[in-house]
């Protein structure tokens, strides 16, 4: 196709113009090709997340519940150093200093020391009367509107007179209605003041491990404190006593905080704190808490009678191990052994015997010793229960007619105190690693020696214990023991269950058959 001289120069020059305008757009911005306006730029990030919803709302609604406990005690003087009864540092130099060291050091400084309880000492020092003295202050909420609230019982256990403080900063005097050791757990009545703000408990069955919790107390004896986190574990046991079952939190919990409550996002109390784990004192994101299933029964009593009664068994009880549960054929671990039943028990008048594993009490599955304490403790005495028991491999149902729990544990005592006699001839039973000789009353065998490298020795069997018993068989001899052994062999059994007495207590032992 031919094309123009004239028309060919116009478009050589529109498509030069053309090409030159791209150049300049791409070095400057595809904003500079639209003459008068601003350049274009791109969104910054954002992310559509969900919003947490903060505890504002509910601290709003329980903080009026929650007071700081105030604990007075009357403690008679005494003389630091046979003097008239003044603070003992006379003979310091004129040191406000070194003097306010020694008084915080001995603990009669204002500041106070903390004891390992979990609430504040104070350490102001009456002169020459017995006039209450602060010594300790923690945390409670109120349980109804007339006046009944909740703290922990190592609050006030030393104290004589009470004072709760409000969220609005009144005082109050309250009196002590009861106490519960056993749980930690205490209830207050404030006299008169109106009607108060209060709060419930909730269903604890209900929490979960990883549920947003609310702690509010008095850490410090700051005064009114919010802290939050989650519940960390459910069911610890921690050693404090034999009902042990606490919620784990990780909600900063410090001294001070002590008896106050945690609460669910609905505002009702999961759990009441009681003990913090601190290497260092202060928290470390690992607290305790009463379950509140557990506070509200015990708290029903106090407010009742002012003390908490408790259905008794009479029965000392120890773990059921692999290896025991082997022995006796049971199918798994759970449950309690039987060590040995006290003489005037509600458990032994029934026919519960050492050696027995309870499995169930009214249908309910024991999984341990603790579970039976607990599930024992939550009866009323006098109540008439059914306990399963594992024995001669078999389940049978007992009844019995629960006692009353005295005011502190009775141990099992054997009517006679056995003594092992010198051995004129000893035994060896070398398949479990122990050399043996009759007792001086000719029942059970006295251990005399015991392999280090035996199971027996690995189970804690020492020299001096007295085996009564292998498989709720009595032992008079060796060759009973080797019956017991054979016949678990039998049985396609790997162990079999020795009865041991040592200083008149009984445990259980589970042995291998075969050595090693």
């Amino acid at each position: 196709m031919n094309i123009a001289p004239n028309s060919y120069s116009r478009t050589r020059k529109r498509l030069l113009a053309a090409a030159a305008s791209v150049a300049v757009a791409g070095v400057i911005g595809v904003g500079a090709l639209t003459s008068g306006t601003s350049p274009v730029l791109a969104d910054a990030v954002r992310v559509e997340a969900p919003q947490v919803q903060g505890f504002a709302d509910v601290v709003e609604r329980v903080s009026p519940a929650v007071v700081s406990v105030k604990v007075k005690a009357k403690i008679q003087p005494t003389a630091d150093d046979g003097s008239d009864g003044q603070d003992g540092f006379d003979n310091l130099p004129n040191n406000p200093q070194l003097r306010r060291f020694f008084k915080e050091f001995r603990g009669f400084g204002d500041q106070g020391g903390q004891d390992d309880e979990g609430h504040r000492r104070f350490g102001h020092r009456d002169r020459g009367n017995d006039q209450p003295r602060p010594v300790a202050q923690g945390s409670g909420f109120f349980i109804s509107e007339d006046g009944y609230l909740v703290t922990n019982n190592h609050v006030v256990e030393e104290g004589t007179a009470f004072t709760v403080v409000t969220n609005d900063g009144k005082e109050l005097d309250a009196k002590l209605v009861g106490t519960d050791p056993r749980t930690d757990l205490a209830v207050l009545k404030v006299e008169g003041g109106g009607k108060f703000t209060y709060v419930d408990f909730a269903d604890d069955s209900k929490v979960r491990v990883g549920d947003w919790v609310v702690a509010v107390g008095n850490p410090f004896g700051l005064g009114g404190t919010v802290t939050a986190g989650i519940v960390s574990a459910r069911g610890r046991d921690i050693g404090a006593g034999p009902y042990d079952d606490f919620l784990q939190i990780d909600a900063s919990v410090n001294r001070g905080n002590s008896g106050g409550p945690t609460f669910n996002l609905n505002g009702q109390v999961v759990g009441i704190n009681t003990a913090i784990f601190s290497p260092s004192g202060g928290s470390v994101g690992i607290a305790f808490d009463i379950p509140a299933s557990t506070a509200k029964q015990v708290v029903e009593d106090l407010m009742k009678s002012g003390a908490v009664q408790r259905g008794w068994l009479g029965v000392e009880i120890q773990p059921v191990t692999s290896d025991i549960a082997e022995s006796l054929g049971l199918k798994s671990n759970n449950g309690a052994l039987v060590s040995s039943a006290q003489d005037d028990g509600p458990g032994k008048r029934a026919g519960i015997t050492a050696g027995d594993v309870i499995t169930q009490v009214d249908g309910k599955d024991v999984a341990s010793p603790k579970e039976l304490a607990r599930l024992i403790g939550a009866y009323s005495p006098g109540k008439s229960v059914d306990v399963t028991v594992w024995r001669d491999g078999k389940s049978q149902a007992i009844k019995v007619d629960l006692g009353k729990l005295p005011a502190s544990d009775k141990q099992a005592s054997n009517d006679q105190q056995q003594q092992p006699a010198a051995p004129a001839k000893p035994d060896t039973l070398a398949d479990l690693g122990l050399t043996v000789t009759k007792s001086e009353n000719g029942k059970g065998l006295v251990v005399t020696d015991v392999d280090p490298d035996s199971a027996a020795a690995d189970r804690g069997i020492q020299p001096g214990d007295i085996i009564t018993a292998v498989n709720s068989n009595e032992v008079n001899g060796t060759e009973d023991v080797t019956k017991a052994m054979t016949d678990a062999v039998k049985s396609g059994r790997k162990a079999v269950l020795m009865q041991v007495t040592r200083d008149n207590n009984n445990r259980f032992v589970a042995l291998p058959v075969a050595k090693g």
